[in-house]
C-alpha cells in the first residue's frame, strides 16, 4: 500500500470533507482516506496495482471537487504567491460586495433613507447594484453549488446559494411585477440589502478564516524555510557552489563560521561547535569533531570543517520532520469522528428544517405571512453553516503539532496527540534514555582464590569483546585503548541475547556476561559476590569474567544519567503521572539508578523481548501505558504500548515504531508533550462545544421559537454575521495554542 498527500480545491466545510472522503473510500483499491478541510488536503492509503492518481482524482472531480499533486518542483515562495493571489481575489469581492451593500442599505433601509440620495430609493437602481453582488462575488457559492446538484450532494455553499437566491428572486420579482405581489395583500418590498450584505459578510468571515488559516501552518513554513540554498561542494579538487538539489550522497562539503549546513553527514576533518535548536530545540551549540554527524540546516558556529554528504533530499533529517509535521497535521483525532458523523446528515437536514420553516410560517404566520416565510427559511439556511464544526479539530491539530515541532517534539498524527493526555503511566528504558548511553568502565577487580589465576581481565574482557555492539561492549574496549593493552584474537564469538558473550582465547572458553550468564554456565561466584554487591548498590552493572569454568574476575561499568533525567521525571510526577524504570540491569543496580532519579516502580532483568510482555502487563491494570526508548529492542514495546515516544538519538527503527520522536533528546518533552496533549484537547473541546451549541442554540432562533414569546426573529443579515463569527472564533480560539508554554 501506497499513502499520499494531495491537495483539494473547493471545500468550505465538515460536509465537502465527508462527501469527499467517503467518495476516496469507495474507490476500488483505497484502503483509508483522511480529508482535512485546516490543510485542504487528502491523505490516501491505496494499492497502486489497482488505482492511480488519476483514477483518484477522477473520484473526487465527480463529486464536484478538483484533488491534484502538489509538485515538488513548485517552489515555497511560488505557493506562497499563490495563496495571497486568491487571498487578494477574495478581499476584492469583499470589499466589492460590502461596498454595494451598504449603498443598498442606505437606499432601503427604515430610518437610514432619509440620509440617502434618491437615486439610491429607487428600486431599479437597487437591483443594479446587487446583481454583480449576487452573480461576481457570490460566482463561488454557485460554482460549488451546481456540480454538488449534479452529483446529488450538498454542502455549505448550497444552503447560502439557495438562501441569497430565494431572497434575490423574490427582489427581482417584486420589482419586475410588482402587480402579482400585490395582488395577493402583500405591499411589493424588496430585499436585496438581504442578499448582498449576506454575501459580503459570508465572504468577509471567509477572508478572516483564511488568513487565521493560514497562520496555523506557520510551524511548516518555519521549517520548510530552514532548509539551505546552495552547498560549497569539493569535486576534483575545486570547491565550487551548487544548488542544494545537486548535491548527492558521498558528495564531500565545505562549512564556514557562521553557515548553514546543507545536508546530512559526517564530518570527515575539522572541529566546531553547531547550533541545532532550529532542529532539536536545543539551544546550546554542542561541539563536533571527525566521526560525528551533521544535521541539514542547522548553523555551524566557530570552526571551519569538512563532511560528506550520507543523506540529502527528502531523506534528510528535515525533511523526514517536514513530511511528518504535513502527514500529523493531515491525519484526524478519534474526536473528529462525531463532528463528521454529524456533518454528513446536518445540510440536508438543515434544508429539511428551512422547508418547514417556510410552511410553518406561511400557514400559520401574520400577515404577511409569506415575506415571514421566505426571510426565517433564509435565516435558517444561512445561520446553519457546517465551516465551525469542520474547522474545530484540525486546526487544533495544525497548531498543536506545529507548537510541538518548534520545540522538538514530533508528533506523528492526531490520534496519538489525542491519547496522549490520558496516559497514567510513562515507562523508560533505562540505556540511552535514561542515561547518556556512553557507560564508561570504573573498576578492573581480579578474583583472588580457588581457581583464580589473575590473568590480565581487561584484556581477556576486551578481545572478546571486539565482536560485540553492544554499549558495555564499546566502553571495555575503550578503556582497553586507553591503557594500549593489545588484544588477542578471538574463535567462535557468539553474543547470547540478555545475558553476555562467549567464545575461544587460546583454545580457552571465555565467557562474559552476567550472574544469569554465571548460573547458565553453572560457574560459581560465592568468593566475587561481597565487591559484586558493593559494587552495584554504587549503581554501576557488574559484568562477570570466567575462563574455562573457572571465575576470573569482574568488570564494573557505569553509565552517566542524562542532564534531563531528574527535572524530566520530576514533572511527570508533579502530574501525578507514575514513572517505571525497565532495564536488564539487576535489582541492586536498578535500585540504586531508579533512587538517583526518584523512581519507586522498577523493572529490572527484563530481557530486550520481555520489555513488550511487561508493557502490555501494565495496560493490563487499566492504565493507559507510554513507553520511552531508543533501540531496535525497544521497537516492540514503543509499538505495544498505547503512546510509543522515541529518543530522536536512537535508531530509524525506533522512531518508526514510535508515536511520538524527541529529536531535542530532552526528558522533560516526555510531560511536555503530555502537557500540549491536554491543552490540545482542551481546544478541541471548547471549539466543538462552540460550534455544536453555536447550531443549537441558534437554528431554533432562526426558524422562529422566539417569536411567540417575544417577538424576537433573527434577519438573515444577522445570521450571516453570527454565521462567519463562528468560523472566525473556533480558528482564533485554536491559534492561542501558540501561547501556551510546554
Amino acid at each position: 500500500m501506497e499513502k499520499k498527500i494531495f491537495q483539494i480545491k473547493g471545500m468550505h466545510c465538515a460536509s465537502c470533507v465527508r462527501v469527499i472522503e467517503n467518495a476516496l473510500k469507495n474507490t476500488p483499491g483505497v484502503s483509508e482516506a483522511n480529508v482535512n478541510l485546516a490543510t485542504e488536503t487528502a491523505t490516501v492509503t491505496f494499492d497502486p496495482k489497482t488505482v492511480s492518481d488519476e483514477k483518484l482524482f477522477s473520484s473526487v472531480a465527480n463529486v464536484g471537487y478538483q484533488a491534484y499533486v502538489k509538485e515538488q518542483a513548485v517552489s515555497e515562495d511560488a505557493e506562497e504567491a499563490e495563496k495571497k493571489k486568491n487571498l487578494a481575489d477574495l478581499k476584492r469581492r469583499v470589499v466589492f460586495s460590502l461596498s454595494l451593500a451598504a449603498l443598498i442599505i442606505l437606499g432601503s433601509f427604515p430610518g437610514l433613507e432619509n440620509l440617502a440620495p434618491g437615486f439610491l430609493k429607487n428600486i431599479w437602481v437597487q437591483l443594479i447594484l446587487a446583481t454583480p453582488v449576487q452573480f461576481w462575488a457570490g460566482l463561488p457559492f454557485y460554482k460549488a453549488t451546481i456540480p454538488a446538484f449534479r452529483h446529488r450532494t450538498a454542502n455549505m455553499d448550497t444552503l447560502i446559494a439557495i438562501g441569497t437566491t430565494a431572497a434575490y428572486g423574490y427582489s427581482v420579482l417584486v420589482t419586475v411585477f410588482p402587480q402579482i405581489v400585490e395582488s395577493v395583500g402583500i405591499a411589493p418590498m424588496p430585499y436585496f440589502d438581504v442578499s448582498a450584505l449576506v454575501i459580503g459578510l459570508i465572504l468577509l468571515g471567509r477572508y478572516f478564516e483564511a488568513r487565521a488559516k493560514a497562520g496555523t501552518s506557520e510551524a511548516i513554513k518555519k521549517l520548510i524555510g530552514l532548509q539551505a540554498k546552495t552547498a560549497r561542494v569539493v569535486r576534483d579538487g575545486k570547491e565550487i557552489d551548487l544548488p542544494i538539489d545537486q548535491v548527492v550522497i558521498g558528495d564531500m562539503i565545505r562549512v564556514r563560521p557562521g553557515e548553514k549546513i546543507p545536508v546530512d553527514g559526517e564530518i570527515l576533518e575539522g572541529d566546531s561547535s553547531v547550533d541545532e535548536s532550529m532542529v532539536t530545540g536545543e539551544s546550546i551549540p554542542g561541539d563536533k569533531t571527525s566521526g560525528d554527524t551533521v544535521i541539514g540546516s542547522t548553523i555551524n558556529k566557530t570552526g571551519t570543517f569538512t563532511y560528506k554528504a550520507t543523506k540529502v533530499g527528502s531523506e534528510t533529517m528535515l525533511a523526514q520532520i517536514i513530511k511528518l509535521v504535513q502527514e500529523a497535521q493531515g491525519s484526524k483525532a478519534p474526536i473528529q469522528r462525531l463532528a463528521d458523523l454529524i456533518s454528513a446528515y446536518f445540510v440536508p437536514i438543515v434544508i429539511i428544517l428551512a422547508i418547514l420553516t417556510f410552511v410553518i410560517w406561511f400557514d400559520f404566520g401574520p400577515v404577511p405571512a409569506f415575506l415571514f416565510a421566505l426571510l426565517n427559511a433564509v435565516a435558517v439556511l444561512i445561520i446553519a453553516c457546517p465551516c465551525a464544526m469542520g474547522l474545530a479539530t484540525p486546526t487544533a491539530i495544525m497548531v498543536g503539532t506545529g507548537k510541538g515541532a518548534e520545540h522538538g517534539i514530533l508528533i506523528k498524527d492526531a490520534e496519538s496527540l489525542e491519547t496522549a493526555h490520558k496516559v497514567k503511566v510513562v515507562v523508560f528504558d533505562k540505556t540511552g534514555t535514561l542515561t547518556v548511553g556512553k557507560p564508561v568502565v570504573t573498576d578492573v577487580v581480579s578474583v583472588k582464590g580457588e581457581g583464580g589465576r589473575g590473568e590480565n581481565i581487561l584484556q581477556i574482557a576486551a578481545s572478546l569483546e571486539k565482536g560485540s555492539e553492544h554499549s558495555l561492549a564499546e566502553a571495555i574496549v575503550s578503556k582497553a585503548d586507553e591503557e594500549k593493552v593489545k588484544l588477542e584474537k578471538v574463535d567462535k564469538f557468539k553474543a547470547i541475547p540478555g545475558h553476555g558473550v562467549e567464545g575461544f582465547i587460546d583454545k580457552k572458553r571465555v565467557v562474559l556476561g552476567n550472574q544469569r550468564l554465571m548460573e547458565r554456565e553453572k560457574i560459581d561466584i560465592t568468593h566475587a559476590r561481597p565487591g559484586l554487591v558493593s559494587l552495584e548498590e554504587e549503581g554501576k552493572t557488574v559484568m562477570i569474567l570466567a575462563v574455562d569454568g573457572k571465575l576470573v574476575g569482574l568488570i564494573a561499568v557505569m553509565d552517566t544519567l542524562k542532564e534531563s533525567a531528574k527535572e524530566g521525571i520530576e514533572a511527570l510526577r508533579k502530574m501525578k503521572i507514575e514513572v517505571v524504570m525497565i532495564t536488564g540491569d539487576n535489582q541492586r543496580t536498578a535500585k540504586a539508578i531508579g533512587g538517583q532519579l526518584g523512581i519507586d516502580r522498577i523493572l529490572a532483568e527484563v530481557l530486550p523481548d520481555q520489555k513488550e510482555a511487561e508493557v502490555r502487563k501494565l495496560q493490563n491494570e487499566g492504565k493507559m501505558v507510554a513507553m520511552v526508548g531508543d533501540g531496535i529492542n525497544d521497537a516492540p514495546a514503543l509499538a505495544a504500548a498505547d503512546v510509543g515516544i522515541a529518543m530522536g538519538t536512537g535508531t530509524d527503527v525506533a522512531i518508526e515504531a514510535a508515536d511520538i520522536t524527541l529529536i531535542n533528546k530532552d526528558l522533560r518533552s516526555v510531560a511536555a508533550a503530555i502537557t500540549l496533549s491536554k491543552k490540545t484537547m482542551r481546544t478541541i473541546k471548547l471549539n466543538l462545544v462552540w460550534a455544536f451549541g453555536y447550531n443549537v442554540v441558534l437554528i431554533p432562533v432562526a426558524m422562529g421559537v422566539l417569536y411567540p414569546f417575544f417577538g424576537l426573529l433573527l434577519s438573515p443579515i444577522f445570521a450571516s454575521a453570527a454565521m462567519a463569527l463562528s468560523s472566525v472564533s473556533v480558528v482564533s480560539n485554536s491559534l492561542l495554542l501558540k501561547r501556551v508554554k510546554i
